[in-house]
């Protein structure tokens, strides 16, 4: 069990950048997603059961004025693969970007495989980029006489640099007379808080709260708009985070912030831990007798109530103290959580708990 804590109640304020805190509405990525073939793999391709990349390769072949019947298609070296990118804000036609390229059939392997030209699409539909290149695995796999052996996950790759920004999103700044703000977090505070900063930096009204996430930025009448949002993004304000605990019962972390609040409390963990063992024992009938040997289940139970463990957290508790009494009671994940959601129950954790 990891339990993570800064071990020290602080203030719940601190600074941070507006870009750090929230995003200019429609200057955002795009998903861009396609559909292609790897080649040249050593005999680690999809089989010939997996019919769809033999499509492909007769489609590509005919595109190049080559046409072979799918039925005389014979190859190992090749597998369907899906291509993901991300298109940047302001990306142009010519900009390169990063691809991820996965198996979407039984390939055993990309490695050493190389990317054919595969269009990118848009979630309107409409061809953003093109991709080409050969491919870089983190991994491998072995299969020689059945024994594998395999490092990391072999079916997926990158290409660096390999798409090329065929159309970009239109996005023109000049002209327009208010962006809005949107911050990661909801909160009312912070939101009042982001504008009034805005409208000291700038010494206008320029910024106003309209909900718990978005702030209107307004332009001025020829204001230089890249200029007037860096001054924006740089400027830094008090934020007023939410008290949490984070809890992933998978790995056994427990997060716990410095906002949270603990109140006096008494805690109480054990359990009642029962066994049952059977076995099974030969019985032998007895001298002379007309009986037969059997073999006859055995079972014994075992309960056992183990003592409970006691956990005191007095006035001015600190997170600290939270973290090493679990610690002294030897308490596992599930303990935790349990205990955590006992003492939000009895109003001594201030704070959400968020499970992973």
């Amino acid at each position: 069990m990891n339990v993570a804590g800064d071990g020290v109640a602080t203030s719940s304020t601190k600074q941070a950048r507006i870009k750090d805190l929230a995003s200019i509405e429609g200057i955002r990525d795009n998903q861009l997603v396609g559909y292609g073939i790897v080649v040249g793999l050593q005999g680690t391709g999809d089989s010939q059961q997996t019919t769809f990349p033999i499509q492909t390769l007769v489609a590509t072949l005919l595109r190049l004025g080559v046409s072979v019947p799918a039925a005389s298609i014979r190859v190992q070296n090749l597998a369907a693969v899906f291509v993901s990118a991300t298109l940047p804000p302001f990306a142009r036609p010519g900009t390169k970007l990063d691809i991820i390229v996965s198996s979407a059939g039984d390939a055993r392997s990309l490695e050493g495989g190389l990317l054919l030209m595969t269009a990118l699409y848009g979630a309107d539909g409409k061809i953003y980029a093109q991709a080409q290149g050969p491919l870089v695995v983190g991994g491998y796999s072995v299969n020689v006489n059945g024994n594998v052996k395999q490092l990391n996950h072999p079916n997926t790759a990158r290409v660096p640099s390999g798409a090329l920004v065929e159309r970009g999103v239109p996005l023109e700044l000049a002209g327009k007379q208010q962006f809005s703000l949107l911050l990661d977090q909801a909160d009312f505070k912070t939101a009042e808080t982001m504008a009034l900063a805005i409208n000291d930096e700038l010494g206008r009204q320029a910024a106003h709260v309209v909900d718990s996430r978005r702030v209107d930025l307004d332009v001025a009448r020829g204001e230089d708009v890249p200029e007037l949002l860096a001054k924006v993004e740089a400027i830094e304000v008090k934020v007023f985070p939410r008290a949490k605990v984070i809890v992933n019962e998978r790995t056994g972390t427990v997060a716990i912030g410095g906002t949270v609040v603990l109140q006096p409390v008494s805690i109480l963990h054990g359990g009642l831990s029962v066994t049952v063992v059977s076995h099974f024992e030969v019985v032998q009938p007895s001298p002379l007798s007309s009986g037969t040997t059997q073999v006859v289940q055995q079972t014994r139970v075992d309960a056992q109530d183990k003592p409970a463990n006691r956990i005191e957290l007095r006035q001015g508790a600190t997170v600290d103290d939270l973290v090493r009494s679990l610690q002294t009671i030897g308490a596992t994940a599930r303990d935790v959580i349990s205990i955590l959601q006992a003492m939000k129950s009895a109003g001594a954790l201030e704070a959400e708990i968020e499970v992973l």
